[in-house]
Order: structure tokens, then C-alpha cells, then sequence
């Protein structure tokens, strides 16, 4: 029985989709589906996304949640994060670039104790109606900064031999018809999309 961990925000979570519940839970139910009709392997995928939380609260609670779920068949673990850590509110960014990288590199750490099977995530683009403009939450958010961010990932992937799972490219030509009416969180059809995407991920562990 292999554990899949996915450690992210409210994309994560899958927020704003009333349809499936995100693109996490899509893979819940294709593992389940798989596992049922005869694959070799169980694989037990875990929602850890909580929205709202920056890269912080990833490397406060990444140590305990990893004990709390470590299956001795293996783990593979996600993480999703930056649309809140590049996110500007009160003329300071929430997470400044530098230990966001700080950050990501920790939590790194934390999961190789228990897994080499570690995925890094993209931050998604936000639709062109919010960049660089006050959200209902007050925070600003630019696509200069998702690419400023993604960079730090991508780079932290290649020093760590880690994959890196491009959703930002995926989107990037259709985000208006992908994002939903918030310009940061998918619709249906994005969450969709990234389950697609992630699909041959998980294949490998069935």
C-alpha cells in the first residue's frame, strides 16, 4: 500500500469546484478505480491542501503530517505552492522570493526522510482581469511574479532531481476558459485538465 501526499493551498484543496472537488480528488477516485479492477499496487492519495497557507505553514506542519502518514510500501509526496507566498498585501509580499526558496528547500528535506518520490508543482496563471490588481481579499498578484516563482521551483528541481509538473504551461493559452470567476483558482474544466496531466503520474505506482 503506497501513500500519495499532496501538500499545497486551496488549488490543492481543489476550491471552486463544485463538480469533481479538484484535481486531487479526481486521482483519489482513478487510484480507487484502478486498485478495484485489479492493479498491482493500492495507492492511498491524501488531500493535504489547506487554503490560504503560504509556504510557512508547509515547513511547520510538513514534519508531523509526514510521520502521521508513512506507509513502510512507500510514499510519494506533492507540493503546491507560491500563488499565496508571491501574493502582495499591504505593499509586503507575503512570502518574498528568497525564503520562498528557503521554505520549499525545508520541506524538501522533511520529505526526503521519508520519500524519493518527491514532485514539485507550478503555480498556475492568473487571468489578465486580476494581474496586478486589489482582489475582495486585498492582496495583488502579477503573472511576473508566477514566473519569478516557478523559476525558484523549476531551479530547486533540478538541484534536488526532483520532477517538476508544468500545470503554468498547460494553462497558459486557455487560462481565461480554464480559471474560474476569481482568476486564481481553476473551474471545473482547469481541475480537470490538471488531473489529465497528473494522471500518468500516478499510473507509475498502480
Amino acid at each position: 500500500m503506497i501513500y500519495g501526499l499532496f501538500f499545497g493551498d486551496s488549488i490543492t484543496y481543489g476550491e471552486y469546484d463544485g463538480v469533481f472537488g479538484g484535481w486531487v480528488d479526481i486521482l483519489k477516485r482513478y487510484a480507487l478505480q484502478k486498485y478495484n479492477e485489479g492493479s498491482t499496487n493500492e495507492l492511498i492519495l491524501f488531500n493535504l491542501g489547506i487554503g490560504g497557507e503560504t509556504s510557512e505553514g508547509l515547513v511547520k506542519r510538513i514534519p508531523h503530517e509526514m510521520k502521521a502518514r508513512n506507509s513502510a510500501d512507500g510514499n510519494i509526496v506533492f507540493i503546491g505552492y507560491g500563488a499565496n507566498d508571491l501574493a502582495v498585501k499591504d505593499e509586503n509580499q507575503m512570502i518574498d522570493a528568497e525564503q520562498f526558496k528557503a521554505n520549499i528547500e525545508t520541506a524538501i528535506q522533511h520529505a526526503k526522510l521519508y520519500s524519493n518520490e518527491i514532485y514539485l508543482v507550478s503555480i498556475l496563471p492568473i487571468s489578465e482581469k486580476i494581474d496586478s490588481k486589489i482582489s475582495t481579499t486585498g492582496k495583488i498578484r502579477t503573472n511576473e511574479d508566477v514566473l519569478v516563482y516557478n523559476q525558484i521551483l523549476k531551479d530547486i528541481a533540478t538541484e534536488n532531481a526532483l520532477s517538476y509538473i508544468d500545470f503554468h504551461s498547460a494553462f497558459l493559452e486557455d487560462k481565461e476558459i480554464l480559471l474560474s470567476k476569481d482568476g486564481v483558482h481553476p473551474n471545473e474544466k482547469g481541475y480537470g485538465m490538471m488531473a489529465e496531466i497528473a494522471i500518468p503520474i500516478i499510473e507509475k505506482y498502480l
